[in-house]
């Protein structure tokens, strides 16, 4: 059976259930599982499943859940490969097979060793006919920070600037300047929401004190880990992140020695340390990346300031970049944007524009 329209409409539907739950399913990516079967003659959802709030169960054992019956001698679309590999529970794979799906229609394959391609084949050798690649681009775009984690070992990174309609991100003496508008800001929270980690350089906390929460209401809770560069542990005790971190987590990224004080009254706070490497005086980024994978982190989500920002640009370790252009000027001694619309380096493409009231977003992927 060849792919088709209704297929592709069904997958779409799976990459969107799949959203809802990005940022909260710890180590495990959001995958989404939907069930169609033929009723009066038409294909009708039968089950639906996503990836739970910390990362099981897995998406194909709920939907069949929600399906029952009615699962035997349907199909089943996968946003992500079924796994192939047995743990205190048997595979999703296996799940597929006993309920009796006739069908099996996958957008992304799943590169951990212990599933790529393995999960396909379970299926095809117990007679269940597998499309694979369906919509698979798109499905790669949510679940971008799994396979970067999975493929490079380290954190898939999105970097995300405001800048003014003449290319400035800032005032040289540090006074606060609103760039962009109401609209773009709950955007910009809820992409905080949907990643596991918020960084910013200690020159931002100092200047700005910000909270890098997400205040969208009632996603209050889906704030995520923040965490700071400061090699030199320069964090205020009194910033708000640190005065907040026993509410939501705030990390350090640091070198500074174990019998700081400074370090111990951070930690009094409820603040949390990385033990990280210095390369010219700087957290050495690349190797932070892979400590942020190694505990599970899939995505962080830049936010500043612009020495960070050309830092990560420059190690070539932006996958994706968020640029909100607002429609004022900042005049007078302010601080040049690492990049504008203009300057986006050649390495990276275009894949959406929108406008957010006056604001204009530009979203940028690694080619």
């Amino acid at each position: 059976m060849a792919v088709s329209a209704l297929d592709r409409r069904f997958m779409a539907a799976a990459i969107r259930l799949a959203r809802w739950h990005e940022g909260r399913t710890g180590s495990n990516p959001s995958v989404a599982t939907v069930i169609t079967r033929e009723i009066g003659g038409a294909q009708v959802i039968v089950g639906r499943g996503v990836t739970a709030i910390g990362g099981r169960p897995h998406a194909e054992p709920q939907a069949l859940a929600e399906a029952g019956k009615l699962a035997r001698g349907a199909t089943a679309y996968v946003t992500l490969e079924p796994c192939a590999h047995h743990g205190r529970t048997p595979p999703c794979a296996e799940a597929l097979i006993n309920a009796g799906v006739a069908r099996v229609v996958a957008a992304a394959t799943d590169p951990d060793d212990r599933v790529s391609g393995r999960g396909y084949a379970i299926l095809r050798d117990a007679g269940i006919e597998v499309e694979q690649g369906v919509l698979a681009t798109e499905a790669a775009r949510d679940l971008a920070g799994y396979l970067t984690r999975r493929v490079s070992n380290r954190a898939h990174v999105t970097l995300k600037l405001a800048v003014s309609r003449n290319g400035k991100i800032g005032r040289r003496d540090g006074g606060q300047v609103s760039i962009t508008g109401e609209i773009s800001h709950g955007q910009v929270h809820a992409l905080r929401a949907q990643s596991d980690v918020i960084l910013v350089g200690i020159g931002t906390v100092i200047n700005d004190d910000p909270e890098l929460t997400c205040r969208l209401p009632g996603m209050e809770t889906r704030s995520p880990i923040r965490l700071v560069l400061d090699a030199g542990l320069r964090l205020p005790l009194g910033s708000r992140l640190a005065a907040s971190a026993r509410q939501t987590p705030v990390w350090i990224a640091t070198a500074a020695a174990q019998e700081l004080e400074a370090r111990t009254q951070l930690s009094a706070l409820g603040v949390n340390f990385i033990a990280s490497e210095t390369h010219d005086g700087r957290i050495a980024l690349p190797e932070l990346l892979e400590d942020l994978a190694a505990r599970g982190l899939s995505t962080v989500m830049v936010e500043g300031g612009a020495e960070v920002a050309q830092a990560f640009l420059a190690e070539d370790l932006v996958d994706r970049i968020v640029l909100l252009t607002g429609p004022d000027d900042i005049n007078g001694d302010a601080v040049a944007a690492p990049l504008t619309s203009q300057t986006i380096p050649s390495r990276f493409r275009a894949v959406a524009t929108r406008a957010y009231g006056a604001d204009r977003m530009d979203e940028y992927e690694r080619a």
